[in-house]
C-alpha cells in the first residue's frame, strides 16, 4: 500500500511541506514544516504550521513523526512549535533528523554564541543511515543524502522519496554546496543514489524556484526518470568533474540566504526559539 501524500507550498521562502499518512492507519509524518518569519519586522509566526494541523484534524491523522531533512538555512523549521501543539492535543510526536546534526549543531552553536544546553538533546531521534521506522503499518527508511549539507537526510515512504534540498525539479537543477561541510562531489553521489532507484519512483524536493517558462507553478515531485533525463545539472551521463567545476563555479558568486542567521539559529536547537528572545546576526564592515 502506498502513503496518502499532502504537498503543501509555503511561498514566502518557496518551501514544500509534506504531510505523509499511513491510510490503514491514519497514523502521519510530516517533513519540512516551515515557521514564519518577517525580517522587516523581526517577528515570528505560526500561519504555516497552524494550516498543517487544520489539515491533520480535518483528516483525522495521529502524526507520530515530525522530520526535518537537515538544518536549513532559508527557513525556520515549525517542529518544536508542531510538537507542542500536538502534545496538548493528545500525543506528542517525536522530532527527528539524520546522526550527524551534533557536528552542525556544534559548529553554528559556536558561530553564534550558543550554550549547549540550548540545543543539546533538541531533537528526540536522531535517525541513522539507512534506518528502517513506520508510518502506521508502511515501511520507511532514512537515507544519507549529502552534499548540500553534511547532514542531509532523506525519507523514503513507498515509492516516494522527500529528499529535501539533495535534487531540486528537473527544469530547476541542484542545490547548492557552499554552506559549511557542503560537497559538490558528495552532492554528485547522492544524484547517482537516487538515479538507481526503480524510474517510476517519485522524487519529492524541498523547494520549488518555477522558471517564468514554460511552467509557471511549484511543482512537488518528479519521477526518477524525468530526473535521470531531464535535470539540467545532474541527469544521467554528466561527468563528475563538469558538474564539480561548474557548481563550485556558480556558488562562489551566490549570495548568502535571506534568512540563514536567524534560521541556523533556531534549527540547532529543532526550532525552539531562544529563552531571551534574541537573535544575533554578524555584521560586515566594508571600506571602513
Amino acid at each position: 500500500m502506498e502513503p496518502i501524500v499532502h504537498t503543501v507550498f509555503e511561498p514566502q521562502t518557496s518551501t514544500w511541506q509534506y504531510v505523509v499518512a499511513d491510510p490503514a492507519t491514519k497514523t502521519a509524518v510530516i517533513i519540512d514544516p516551515v515557521l514564519d518569519f518577517d525580517p522587516a519586522r523581526n517577528a515570528v509566526s505560526t500561519t504555516s504550521a497552524d494550516g498543517l494541523l487544520a489539515l491533520t484534524r480535518e483528516k483525522g491523522y495521529t502524526v507520530d513523526r515530525l522530520l526535518d531533512t537537515h538544518v536549513h538555512a532559508d527557513h525556520l523549521t515549525a517542529a518544536k512549535y508542531l510538537q507542542d501543539r500536538l502534545a496538548k492535543a493528545g500525543k506528542r510526536p517525536e522530532v527527528g533528523i539524520g546522526r550527524r546534526i551534533g557536528a552542525v549543531q556544534e559548529r553554528f552553536a559556536e558561530r553564534y554564541g550558543i550554550a549547549k544546553e540550548e540545543y543539546g538533546g533538541a531533537f528526540d531521534k536522531l535517525l541513522d543511515d539507512d534506518e528502517i521506522f513506520h508510518v502506521g503499518e508502511l515501511e520507511a527508511k532514512a537515507v544519507h543524502l549529502p552534499g548540500h549539507t553534511p547532514d542531509h537526510m532523506g525519507y523514503m515512504i513507498g515509492k516516494n522519496i522527500f529528499c529535501g534540498d539533495s535534487l531540486f525539479n528537473p527544469d530547476v537543477g541542484s542545490a547548492r554546496c557552499d554552506f559549511p561541510g557542503g560537497n559538490a562531489k558528495d552532492l554528485y553521489q547522492t544524484a547517482s543514489r537516487l538515479f538507481t532507484l526503480p524510474p517510476t519512483y517519485k522524487i519529492y524536493t524541498g523547494h520549488d524556484y518555477p522558471p517564468k517558462t514554460p511552467r509557471s507553478e511549484p511543482q512537488a515531485c518528479s519521477t526518477v526518470a524525468d530526473q535521470m533525463e531531464h535535470n539540467k545539472h545532474l541527469k544521467s551521463g554528466t561527468p563528475e568533474a563538469e558538474f564539480v567545476a561548474w557548481r563550485t563555479e556558480r556558488d562562489a558568486g551566490l549570495a548568502e540566504p535571506r534568512l540563514i542567521h536567524q534560521a541556523l539559529q533556531v534549527n540547532i536547537r529543532a526550532g525552539r526559539l531562544p529563552g531571551d528572545g534574541l537573535l544575533h546576526v554578524p555584521v560586515r564592515v566594508e571600506g571602513w
